[in-house]
């Protein structure tokens, strides 16, 4: 997968210390460079997000697909997954229990800053994998 274009955007939340370092991880497990990350609270983030309902926003992570289809929260989760090197059976799992995969990403989403403290982040963390065009 290396070389491949980073044909999907994964906006996140430039503000959250758990949601960065979440990114990170991702983008490590990214070796094909398929995700390029943009923080939602920027402009590109605003106008990819621009049917995002304003105050919705930041409640999750959203991913842009090359067709502009946004998908958020856990409806992200199955089409992340696919994009990463061996995801596919991860990404089967989320497909196959939509319901509950929602439920659990929005239950984290919803106690990052409970995670943040147990994994001692800090709302300052900055991003160590940096993308490059």
């Amino acid at each position: 997968m290396t070389g491949m274009p980073r044909d999907h955007v994964l906006l996140y939340d430039r503000d959250c210390g758990f949601c960065k370092w979440s990114l990170d991880k991702i983008l490590v497990w990214d070796r094909g460079g398929r995700l390029r990350p943009v923080p939602i609270q920027g402009e590109e983030g605003e106008r990819l997000l621009a049917a995002v309902d304003r105050e919705t926003r930041l409640d999750s992570w959203h991913l842009v697909t090359p067709a502009r289809q946004v998908l958020s929260a856990g409806a992200a989760a199955e089409p992340l997954a696919r994009l990463l090197p061996g995801g596919r059976p991860l990404a089967f799992v989320f497909r196959s229990f939509p319901g509950i995969t929602d439920r659990v990403y929005r239950w984290v989403a919803g106690h990052r800053d409970r995670w943040a403290r147990l994994l001692r982040i800090d709302a300052g963390y900055e991003l160590k994998r940096r993308w490059r065009p």
